[in-house]
C-alpha cells in the first residue's frame, strides 16, 4: 500500500559539486538548503543580508552588491539602540550607522566576489505580500517590529515580479554569463496573512518562478514546495507552529535536491562527512573508557585526512575540546 503521492523531478544540469562556486539567498529554505550545503563542505555563501522573504527584496540586495551602490541610509532606523536597514533582516546590525554602513559593505564585497564566480545560484521565494514605506513607497524586506501605520501592504502582482526578473538576470549575466539559477518557493506557510492569501501568494510565486524560467535557459525550478505538499501531506511533518517543516520534512527535501542537482560522485564524500558530524555527535557512556580513546583516535585520522582537501577546522576544534576534556 502506497501512503504518499510522489512524483519525479527532472534530472538537473549542471550538476553541483565540490569545485562548484554556490550562493543561496531569500527565505527559510534557502537558507537550510545553504546549511545542508556547508555542512557537506561545499563551497557557499548562504544569505548574507539573512532571511528575505520577497522576491524585489531579493533582487535589491543582489544588485546593490553587483553594482557597489551605497547604502541606502533612507532605509536604516535605531531600534532598542541597534541600527537595522529595512532592507535586510535584523541579522544585519550594527550599534552606529556608520558601523552598520560598513558591516552591509562588507557583506556586498563578499556577495559580488561570489556572484561573479557562482556556478549555482540558489533563490527561494517566501511569500508574494510586501510592506512599502512611507511616503518613499519602498518594499521593505523586513518592518523590524515599526508600526504598522509606516507601512502600506500590498500583493505583487505576476507582470512586475516576472518584470523585475528579467532584468535582474540580464544585468546579473554581464557579470557572470555561465551562472544557473535555481528558483524554489518556500514550504514555509505564511499563516500570518491569513490561509487563503498564504495560497494566493505561493499561486503567484509559482507562475512566477514558471514565466522566469521560461524566459532563461540558465533559470531552473526545483519543487520544494510541491515536495511538501503532496510528498509530505501531513501535519507530523510541521513543527508545532503548525508553519515550518520539521527537520524530517526539511532531511526528505534535501535528499530529493541532492538526487536531482547534486553530482553522484560526490556522494562518498557527503557520506563521510555526515558519519563525522554523527560521530562527533556522539555521547560515549563511559568517556573515559580505552574504546572511546581509540574511537576519538581514530576520527582525528579521519579528520587529518580530510582536512588536505576540505576546511574541517571547526570540527577539529570541537574535537580537541573533548579531548580536553578527558583531561
Amino acid at each position: 500500500m502506497q501512503w504518499t503521492t510522489t512524483f519525479d523531478i527532472p534530472d538537473a544540469q549542471p550538476k553541483i559539486n565540490h569545485q562548484s562556486s554556490l550562493f543561496a539567498v531569500g527565505s527559510c529554505f534557502s537558507t537550510m538548503i545553504g546549511d545542508k550545503l556547508h555542512e557537506r563542505k561545499f563551497n557557499v555563501l548562504n544569505n548574507p543580508f539573512g532571511t528575505l522573504f520577497n522576491p524585489i527584496s531579493i533582487t535589491q540586495v543582489l544588485e546593490d552588491a553587483l553594482l557597489e551602490m551605497p547604502v541606502n541610509t533612507d532605509m536604516v532606523l535605531v531600534r532598542d539602540g541597534v541600527y537595522l536597514h529595512f532592507g535586510m533582516h535584523s541579522d544585519v546590525s550594527g550599534y552606529s550607522q556608520d558601523s552598520l554602513s560598513r558591516l552591509i559593505h562588507k557583506k556586498q564585497q563578499q556577495t559580488k566576489a561570489q556572484l561573479e564566480k557562482a556556478s549555482h545560484l540558489i533563490i527561494t521565494f517566501g511569500t508574494a505580500w510586501v510592506y512599502e514605506y512611507g511616503s518613499s513607497g519602498q518594499i521593505v524586506a523586513n518592518c523590524h517590529k515599526q508600526p504598522s501605520g509606516l507601512f502600506e501592504k500590498r500583493l505583487l502582482n505576476l507582470d512586475e515580479i516576472h518584470k523585475t526578473y528579467i532584468g535582474f538576470i540580464n544585468m546579473y549575466r554581464e557579470f557572470n554569463p555561465n551562472v544557473n539559477i535555481v528558483l524554489t518557493v518556500s514550504p514555509v506557510r505564511h499563516t500570518k496573512d491569513g490561509v487563503p492569501e498564504n495560497q494566493l501568494s505561493k499561486s503567484l510565486l509559482r507562475l512566477a518562478c514558471n514565466d522566469i524560467a521560461e524566459s532563461f535557459d540558465c533559470v531552473h525550478y526545483f519543487p520544494s514546495y510541491e515536495i511538501m505538499m503532496d510528498e509530505l501531506r501531513d501535519y507530523r511533518f510541521y513543527k508545532s507552529d503548525m508553519i515550518h517543516p520539521t527537520e524530517q520534512a526539511e532531511d526528505y527535501i534535501w535528499e530529493r535536491f541532492k538526487s536531482s542537482w547534486i553530482d553522484p560522485k560526490t556522494y562518498p564524500t557527503i557520506m563521510e562527512v555526515e558519519n563525522i558530524r554523527r560521530e562527533l555527535a556522539h555521547r560515549p557512556f563511559n568517556p573515559d573508557s580505552p574504546a572511546h580513546m581509540k574511537f576519538l583516535e581514530n576520527l582525528q585520522k579521519k579528520l587529518e585526512r580530510l582536512s588536505r582537501s576540505f576546511d574541517f577546522s571547526k570540527e577539529m576544534d570541537q574535537l580537541r575540546k573533548q579531548v580536553d576534556h578527558r583531561k
